[in-house]
């Protein structure tokens, strides 16, 4: 399914734009008809340096990659488009100035004309500003469930996952059922309390708790019997998964909240006007 979504997603001028851009270089270079267009006086062959050049950047891809939590084609992409348009500015300065600045204008006036696809569609996301305000929350009523993750803006393994959770939280919402987020960047006693390291080399980021009767009963990720943490992948079928979300889902709605007697005189009196 999320292949499907994939698939979509780069018919989006943003992707293969910059997929094209990302490919340039070494496309020029090997295609015979390009080349002898774009290289006249050059072999139409990578040299040592310009090698290394795309050597070194895989390397850094597959670093940063890794460090986002790139899970999906889509994340990938995302997280190695700029190394790939750094390492294509860098080899075209390489072979010609003049082709450098043709591609730094093109890298310059594409970044600004087409910014990366958002998520836009419908949530049911309750934004906590506090941890008191979380834990009110979470005393208010005993009998709804909550998920919240606990996430910063700054991370990208928490970006790549926004769109996840928001599209979960409009799947799954209920009364009883609820989803909530929390920024333990901006609001530090959270992550405090709730024991996530908001550290740049952090591995819990971002973090899901599930709360039912007030209290934690499972997060993700979690720490074995050694006290040593166990990644987990932040992906839409995971999450159904680790959570159980349908049995879960399923058992909320069997058991909705009973109205107070104030809610349902003041329904009675709507039906009644």
């Amino acid at each position: 399914m999320s292949f499907k979504k994939d698939l979509h997603l780069l018919l989006q001028p943003f992707y293969w734009v910059n997929i094209l851009l990302s490919l340039s270089y070494v496309t020029a270079k090997k295609l015979p008809f390009l080349c002898s267009l774009v290289f006249p006086a050059a072999e139409c062959e990578l040299d040592s340096r310009e090698s290394e050049i795309l050597f070194f950047l895989m390397i850094v891809v597959m670093l940063r990659t890794r460090k986002a939590g790139s899970v999906t084609m889509i994340n990938y992409l995302s997280s190695s488009f700029i190394y790939a348009k750094v390492a294509n500015l860098i080899l075209w300065f390489y072979a010609d100035v003049r082709m450098g600045i043709g591609f730094a204008i093109l890298f310059v006036l594409f970044s600004l004309l087409l910014p990366e696809p958002t998520y836009t569609g419908p949530e049911n996301i309750t934004y906590f500003r506090t941890v008191a305000g979380l834990d009110e929350e979470l005393e208010r009523d005993k009998k709804v469930t909550w998920i919240v993750t606990f996430y910063t803006a700054w991370n990208p393994a928490c970006v790549n996952f926004a769109p996840i959770f928001a599209q979960l939280s409009h799947e799954y919402n209920l009364d009883n059922l609820k989803f909530g987020k929390i920024d333990i960047g901006r609001y530090p006693d959270a992550a405090k309390k709730y024991r996530i390291n908001d550290g740049a080399s952090s591995q819990q980021l971002p973090t899901v708790i599930l709360f039912k009767d007030g209290k934690e009963s499972l997060r993700r990720p979690c720490v074995d019997t050694s006290n040593k943490l166990i990644r987990f992948f932040f992906t839409e079928d995971n999450i159904k998964l680790a959570f159980d979300l349908n049995n879960l889902y399923q058992h909320c709605k069997s058991n909705p909240l009973k109205k107070s007697k104030e809610k349902k005189r003041e329904i009675g009196h709507q039906k009644a006007e």
